[in-house]
């Protein structure tokens, strides 16, 4: 009745093999690897994303039910939970993160023309962290507060594509101001910024690099107003102003001038006081570059409530850096996938899973999974 090829296998042919490959032999991950490779753990636990299996036993007995099929799906070794949780356990995660890099960069070319929602012909991105509950029991080495563990996800996102460019993965203690020390600022690139991250000792960095942010002002910041532009107070906007911190710790860690742009939401009845370095985009398109910072808050809401990054199937820090880097490649891949098919998503409330759509819309879905009715229900419920 059911012939073919499952639709997972097909997704996988999207995957860059070769540098896999090369990745593995960084880390040296197929040493003492007889007959569970590293491709076989990167499978198995890209099928439990993708069907958001509840654990590894779940996510064998889904494999093991199509047992014909996996060959042709790329995994050779023989698939059983404590195999899988000891390749969990003990291989590098560093050899998923690089591939996920990988990915990003093929993902990236493929975006690199997609409009924005602004009128910006630089690189925009969004920067912000979202935290991730543990229990502190089960993994004591990600502490966050006293009866509490966390791990804490920073993320670089490009606009163009909603990509993530760069990931971070601390415990829940670790400032998130901190991680700007490690990003590779990029010349006349835009950084949308929380207001979290008003650290004008860092910020100056930006401009020493020559890279823009734009970031939502704290309250009572000290300031001399230096000049002012004419706005148009139809459009929301309320003052454009040249300013220079005067505060006795500001004024030395921030030298250089600063624009401050006032913006009056009258839907929300809320007013935003944005800063930057910038001083050559319109101040509205500044306003509305800062409204583009909520798209990193719906990356946050989609992988959480449809890939496996809030429940962890291993309990160290190898296992779980090793799901979240395996869950953002299985995201960056229906990234690839999507565009290279040419789907579109229809914008909805409550978007489908990408994955769900690209099966029903491109391929033949209970032909080609050619597996019981009830463990389709259980894949794609």
């Amino acid at each position: 009745m059911h012939s073919g090829r499952i639709v997972f296998s097909q997704l996988m042919d999207y995957l860059p093999r070769h540098d896999f490959n090369r990745c593995v032999a960084r880390y040296r991950g197929s040493c003492r690897a007889r007959r569970f490779s590293c491709l076989d753990q990167f499978l198995c636990m890209a099928f439990a994303q993708l069907t958001f299996r509840e654990s590894l036993r779940d996510t064998v007995t889904c494999l093991r039910a199509i047992q014909t099929k996996l060959y042709h799906a790329g995994i050779r070794g023989r698939i059983s939970r404590s195999t899988l949780a000891d390749a969990n356990e003990k291989r590098d995660w560093r050899i998923y993160a690089d591939f996920a890099a990988v990915l990003i960069i093929i993902a990236r070319k493929l975006y690199a023309n997609e409009p924005l929602s602004v009128d910006l012909r630089q690189t925009a991105y969004v920067f912000d962290a979202t935290t991730i509950d543990l229990c502190l029991s089960l993994f004591p080495w990600a502490p966050f507060r006293k009866h509490k563990a966390a791990i804490k996800l920073h993320t670089l996102m490009d606009l163009r594509g909603s990509i993530p460019c760069f990931i971070s993965i601390t415990d829940g203690k670790t400032n998130e101001k901190v991680v700007l020390d490690e990003l590779v600022l990029e010349p006349a690139t835009f950084y949308i910024l929380d207001r979290g991250y008003v650290d004008f000792r860092r910020l100056y960095v930006f401009t020493q690099s020559s890279a823009f942010f734009v970031l939502c002002s704290k309250r009572g910041l000290d300031y001399r107003r230096c000049s002012s532009r004419k706005v148009d107070k139809s459009t929301g906007l309320r003052s454009d102003q040249v300013i220079v911190l005067r505060g006795p710790k500001t004024r030395d860690l921030y030298p250089a001038p600063l624009r401050r742009v006032s913006f009056y939401d009258t839907e929300n009845n809320v007013r935003y006081v944005f800063l930057t370095n910038n001083f050559t985009l319109p101040a509205l398109t500044i306003s509305e570059l800062y409204k583009c910072r909520w798209q990193v808050e719906l990356f946050f809401k989609w992988i959480k409530q449809h890939l496996r990054i809030k429940a962890f199937f291993g309990t160290s820090a190898n296992a779980v850096k090793t799901q979240i880097w395996i869950a953002i490649s299985v995201y960056v891949l229906v990234a690839i996938i999507k565009k290279r098919l040419n789907l579109t998503l229809q914008t909805q409330r409550n978007p489908p899973n990408p994955v769900n759509y690209i099966v029903r819309t491109s391929l033949n879905f209970t032909s080609i999974y050619g597996i019981h009715r009830q463990y389709l229900q259980r894949a794609f419920s």
